[in-house]
Parts: structure tokens; sequence; C-alpha cells
């Protein structure tokens, strides 16, 4: 069982609100981020929950599929190239107040087979890792993200109202979430 190594929060009512120990999400999904070297492949979503932000490839885990199954099959939909040896680092609790409660499981994977390419459901984004495009993608992915870049194990609750980030507390792990 994984053990929390520190945390740090920023807290509001909604988010102490919401029932941690009973919570459950209506849905599974994932995200895969692919980091080589200096810089983290991404995508700019076209379509869905958070079209127009930049985030990782990722989706909702179907019916008989594992969230590592889901992650390696979206990420092949959405840019043609495959991740190689993906490892969960993370899980958040993404609590959306006027949608749906998602569990994300978050991948990270070091190496790709084959070249990004843009499809209908995402267009393939390279950034550096000193200065990723945060001021594109949700509102809490700037308190987690850095321990994926670092390869820290972590979990995080969020609480969003549409894209407003209402509170969040980020745990890191010794160990990955299972």
């Amino acid at each position: 069982m994984s053990q929390p190594v520190s945390s740090r929060s920023s807290r509001s009512a909604e988010f102490d609100a919401v029932d941690w120990q009973r919570w459950t999400p209506a849905l599974d999904a994932t995200l895969l981020f692919v980091v080589v070297g200096d810089q983290m492949l991404m995508i700019e979503k076209k379509r869905g929950l958070g079209a127009g932000k930049i985030n990782a490839a990722g989706g909702k885990v179907d019916p008989g599929e594992t969230p590592l199954q889901a992650a390696q099959r979206e990420f092949e939909e959405e840019l043609i190239a495959r991740p190689l040896e993906p490892r969960k680092l993370g899980e958040i609790a993404f609590e959306v107040l006027d949608g749906p409660s998602i569990r994300i499981h978050v991948f990270r994977s070091d190496e790709i087979r084959g070249e990004p390419q843009e499809t209908e459901e995402a267009i393939p984004v390279w950034a550096p890792l000193d200065d990723l495009p945060f001021d594109r993608m949700w509102a809490d992915d700037r308190y987690w993200l850095p321990l994926l870049v670092e390869d820290r194990p972590f979990r995080v609750r969020t609480v969003f109202r549409g894209d407003a980030l209402l509170g969040y507390e980020v745990i890191e792990l010794d160990d990955p979430p299972a």
C-alpha cells in the first residue's frame, strides 16, 4: 500500500464538502504522458471534455479493459504512435460539481514508437519540460505534473466547477497507487 511522503493543498468550502472517504467516480479514465529527454509529448484536445486544452492522450476505460490497456489504446487512437513500457505514476479524483466524477489513472512512458500524428481527436504537442504550457492546461496540472516529470508517484483530489479549480490536494507517495 502506498504511503504519503508529502502533501500540499488549497481547500475551499466546496472541496471540504466532498466526502472523500465515500467518493465514487462515475467513470474511470486515463492520461498517458511521454517524456523523452527534455521534452514532453502532449495533445491539444479537439473535442469532448477539455476541448481546446493541452493535456495528455487518454480517455475512458472501456468495460473489460484495464486502465493500462485503455491508456495504450487511447494513445494509439489519438496520436497513431505507440508508447513503450508505460507505468502508472498517479491517480486523480476529479470531481466536477456540474459534470462527471472521474477517477483518472495517470501513466508515464519514456519512449514511443512511430511519429505522433494529428487525428480527428488530437494535435500532437511537444513542450520543453522547463516551459510546460500550464496556461493552456487544466488549472490543477501545475500542482501535480512536476511530480510526474520527476518520476515521483502521487495521488490528487480536485474539485472543479466548469473550468474553475475550487480546491485541490496533492499527495506525493512512496510507491505508485495500485
